[in-house]
Formats: structure tokens, C-alpha cells, sequence
């Protein structure tokens, strides 16, 4: 299972540093645009390459452009036994318009 989080909410958690991993599966050239700060890019195209860096009881936000990615990857974690993940409603695109205004949407 995973939750569905505004940018407010992930913001709030990501504030108190308690060791939460920020996963953007957006490819590359869109991380280039832009980026949430701590980020780790781990594209949706070859993510299975990456899936042996997750720990299954580490929380984790997953966050692309608008959301749609993110809960594709969420529901695939899910699915392996992560217990502990989040998706950031909206995407980045969301939190560039309420959290982080000098963030470029694109």
C-alpha cells in the first residue's frame, strides 16, 4: 500500500529529515529542468536496475512530473513488499506551483 500526499504534506515530512528517501523516476532530461533538493533519479524507463538500492522498510516519496508515474512505481513497490511509500500528489509540476515557486515547470 502506498499513500497519495499533497507537496504541503511531503514538505512537512521531508522538513524533519528523519531519513526519508526522495526517488524521482522522471528521466533524466527532466531532472536536468528540474529537481527537488536530496533527490535521487531512478528512471521509470530502467527502474528495475535500480530496485536493488531500495530497502523494502525505508520510506520513500516517489515523485515525477504530475503523479501518474509515481503511482505506477508505487503499486509496482507495493506489490514487492515495501511498507513504507508515498507519492507525491501533483508531481513536481505540484509543488513548483505550492511549495517551491523558483522551482521551472515545464
Amino acid at each position: 500500500m502506498y499513500r497519495d500526499l499533497n507537496p504541503l504534506e511531503v514538505k512537512k515530512i521531508l522538513d524533519n529529515k528523519n531519513g526519508t528517501r526522495l526517488i524521482d523516476v522522471r528521466e533524466e532530461w527532466e531532472h536536468k529542468i528540474a529537481s527537488l533538493p536530496d533527490s535521487e533519479l531512478m528512471p521509470v524507463s530502467n527502474f528495475l536496475r535500480h530496485l536493488d538500492k531500495l530497502n523494502k522498510e525505508d520510506e520513500l516519496i516517489i515523485y515525477c512530473h504530475t503523479g501518474a508515474r509515481s503511482v505506477s512505481v508505487c503499486r509496482f513497490l507495493a506489490d514487492k513488499d515495501f511498507k513504507n511509500l508515498i507519492n507525491l500528489k501533483g508531481g513536481i509540476d505540484a509543488w513548483s506551483k505550492e511549495v517551491d515557486d523558483s522551482i521551472p515547470r515545464y
